[in-house]
């Protein structure tokens, strides 16, 4: 995958294929995604060192999800995470009301998190390889 074989029409989340919270994140909002409108791709994939070139982030500074909108625009850490739930609609759209929180004292909690997580949540050895009828929601 390059580039410009990206679906135009979906928003792709990047997350840390390794990383136990990240991988139940990205089950939680596949089950929830009824419009079928993200993809994923793992930060460490090819297509997310791409993606993470072209909007100019350097991959050894991430721990963080991201969700780029191919041409439109990208989110990361909170905001991120505040975007995907939107997106999920329904009672999942209420998280934009974290948005009157000021970015400056949202992302100190995500980075803590962050931080944390294979502590916490615990790490796998390599990426997840999704099931074959999930395979289509990769990249």
């Amino acid at each position: 995958m390059s580039m410009e074989n990206l679906p135009k029409d979906k928003k792709i989340i990047l997350f840390d294929g390794v990383c136990n919270l990240c991988n139940s994140a990205v089950q939680f909002v596949i089950k929830h995604d009824l419009k079928d409108q993200f993809r994923f791709a793992a930060l460490q994939s090819d297509i997310g060192m791409q993606i993470l070139k072209h909007i100019a982030i350097d991959p050894k500074n991430i721990d963080s999800i991201i969700l780029y909108e191919p041409g439109i625009a990208y989110y990361y850490k909170s905001s991120a995470a505040i975007e995907i739930a939107k997106g999920l609609g329904g009672f999942w759209s209420l998280s934009t009301a974290f948005k009157i929180i000021p970015t400056f004292l949202r992302n100190p909690v995500y980075d803590f998190i962050a931080r944390n997580r294979y502590k916490w949540y615990g790490k796998q050895e390599s990426c997840m390889i999704p099931t074959p009828e999930l395979k289509s929601k990769f990249l």
